[in-house]
């Protein structure tokens, strides 16, 4: 027992001082990683050390240590050193708190940037031809995300694009799509044998820093690998792959009568969708049925993806799961995947389950005097088993933001807008049922819509709040070309508020009982805060956002997000909530796992990481906390 007891102390201490000696500087050759200054130069890759320096050898062993440590120093034990790891111990981050560790408060990533060898380089430009790039300008854009205020010290160190190639150039055995998986498959194995970070790049529209590159490393581009492979109209299910958008998709199935009902936000691919297990306001998922109609919510992304194909972190293409529509066989790799944000391989192939478009649809909007009366509406409904095809709330702010934005003069009171869907004598009978009980919670103003025109114009109203908070609504028949006009056009509802400020937007989700009272609370500091703030809530699902614009020049102002957005955090974490509803953790939400999660489950993820990915090499710093070790 008192050995066992040592040994354990002695191997913490160990990782204390390894972790050390790895980012201390030395004027002799050493074993270890030597950390050097960044250049700009596009020809030289340097090595930034990320944080600050400190002498060899200033960390403190406890005394009972010494001896031994000194003994196994001086018989050059240490070079027999293992792989360096991102992990910490949790005594480091109380005086050196890293991103996205407990305590954790800094926005800007920091990273250790390793050298990349030109082996490499010549490597990629072996495999990639001319769809590879060290421009600058072209590897800071990859480095920041489009809509996200995190930022890292790093960016990529080069940027390379999948082939897209032409029918025309093929033989009938490869096609475009095999040669365009074949290649990530060896881009990865160049960069795991050097041991290179790779950071996966879609839409860009995540918000959580995603596809920050802290490490630098090889920023893969998907965003040409958009074909879509296989229609099977009669099994509902489409073959695509991850570069194509979701507005993109539904487009190509409107002529089937078909669609892919996730709404994430506009740009968004569906690998990236894949990567972050996004939902939108058709998420919250149940069915029944009636006399003449099965009405539906369709569920998160992990609802919708039948399988993958995913490029592992040792270069081997690997398919989850057969094209049947629910199978019992083996683990579910296919889930594992979804939601891993790039950590675990890089998606190729996506297979999604779809959706008939509804026959007919009924549009309403009412208004409330207390966003609390519209939380409650929203659970009456739900509770009542009305069958609301979505259910949207937003505050005031919200709608003086689309008032600025779009010249519109709406009430600016809290207000709910729903949408039903089936055959034309179902939606009514919903519709009336749903307009009783909003006059029993205090509503006013209850309007509604059946025809396409009054729609359009309804619609419009909600697509520019949704855009606003990067949610727009899905593809339905007819109204498609209208959703692409909304979107191109209110895409900064908010931003007309403060157009020069950045937002932080939240993204808590509760138990639907819980929903009422966690925006209550919310609003009560977001209301007495000198910042804008909007909230929209997909109230079906008991999940909302709110957007917090700021000043990135003042720091009291970013200060200030971050509090906000700790308070609604931790309110959602003691309802039994999560952090993240359908963003994903990214690096911004990191240092909430372990109060939601607990140690255990993070440590478990810890270990499918490392089996997967022991080089660490895929989207390195993003979703498992940096102190979690075992």
């Amino acid at each position: 027992m008192v050995l066992s007891q040592w040994l354990s102390r002695f191997r913490i201490a160990s990782q204390t001082a390894f972790s050390t000696l790895r980012n201390s500087s030395s004027s002799s050759p050493s074993p270890f990683r030597i950390f050097r200054t960044h250049t700009s130069s596009l020809a030289a890759y340097s090595v930034d050390s990320g944080g600050a320096r400190k002498p060899p050898f200033s960390f403190l062993w406890p005394a009972s240590l010494v001896p031994l440590s000194v003994a196994l120093i001086s018989a050059g034990s240490l070079a027999a050193q293992p792989q360096p790891s991102l992990c910490d111990h949790d005594s480091n981050l109380e005086n050196h708190p890293r991103i996205g560790g407990k305590g954790s408060t800094d926005f800007v990533v920091k990273g250790s940037h390793k050298q990349v060898p030109k082996e490499l380089l010549d490597e990629l430009k072996a495999i990639c031809q001319d769809k590879m790039t060290l421009d600058f300008d072209e590897r800071y854009f990859h480095g920041k995300p489009q809509n996200s205020f995190h930022k890292a010290v790093n960016i990529p160190d080069v940027v390379v694009f999948p082939r897209q190639v032409s029918h025309s150039t093929l033989t009938f055995i490869f096609p475009a799509y095999i040669l365009s998986e074949e290649e990530i498959s060896r881009i990865v194995k160049s960069c795991n044998k050097h041991k290179i970070p790779i950071v996966p790049y879609g839409g860009a529209t995540s918000i959580e820093g995603h596809t920050l590159a802290p490490h630098g490393g090889v920023c893969v581009d998907l965003s040409d690998m958009k074909k879509v492979k296989a229609l099977h109209v009669e099994d509902m299910d489409v073959i695509v792959e991850p570069g194509i958008g979701w507005m993109e998709l539904n487009e190509y199935l409107e002529p089937y009568g078909l669609f892919f009902p996730l709404d994430p936000g506009p740009g968004a691919t569906i690998g990236g969708m894949c990567a972050t297990r996004c939902s939108g306001s058709l998420a919250a998922r149940y069915s029944f049925y009636c006399l003449v109609f099965l009405a539906f919510r369709y569920g998160t992304m992990r609802d919708n993806v039948i399988n993958l194909k995913v490029v592992l972190a040792n270069g081997e293409v690997l398919k989850t799961a057969s094209r049947a529509r629910k199978s019992a066989a083996g683990y579910d790799l296919t889930r594992l995947m979804i939601g891993s944000e790039g950590t675990l391989g890089i998606v190729t192939e996506v297979t999604l389950r779809l959706q008939k478009i509804p026959p007919h649809s009924v549009v309403a909007m009412c208004n409330f005097p207390t966003v609390k009366d519209a939380a409650d509406v929203a659970i009456a409904a739900m509770l009542s088993g009305i069958q609301v095809s979505r259910v949207e709330l937003l505050d005031e702010v919200q709608v003086k933001a689309v008032n600025i934005a779009n010249g519109k003069n709406l009430p600016e009171l809290p207000t709910l807008m729903f949408e039903f869907t089936g055959t034309e004598a179902y939606a009514h009978e919903q519709t009336l049922m749903v307009q009783k009980i909003v006059l029993e919670h205090n509503g006013s103003d209850f309007v509604f819509a059946k025809d396409p025109e009054a729609k359009k114009e309804l619609w419009k109203i909600e697509g520019l709040i949704k855009v606003s908070s990067y949610s727009v609504l899905c593809l339905l028949g007819h109204l498609s070309q209208c959703w692409v006009q909304v979107r191109k056009e209110a895409l900064w509802a908010c931003f007309a508020m403060e157009p020069k400020y950045e937002a932080m937007i939240t993204d808590v989700c509760v138990p639907l009982s819980k929903l009422g009272e966690l925006i209550s609370k919310s609003k009560e500091q977001l209301d007495a805060s000198d910042l804008i703030c909007t909230v929209i809530a997909h109230a079906g699902d008991g999940n909302f956002h709110t957007v917090i614009l700021f000043d990135p020049n003042v720091e009291e102002q970013r200060k200030e997000a971050e509090r906000l957005n700790n308070i609604m955090v931790n309110s959602a974490l003691s309802m039994e909530g999560t952090c993240t509803g359908e963003h994903g953790v990214g690096t911004g939400k990191m240092k909430y796992l372990e109060k939601e999660l607990g140690i255990e489950n993070l440590k478990t993820m810890k270990k499918i990481k490392d089996a997967l990915d022991p080089n660490n090499i895929m989207n390195p710093g993003k979703l498992i906390p940096p102190h979690v070790c075992f």
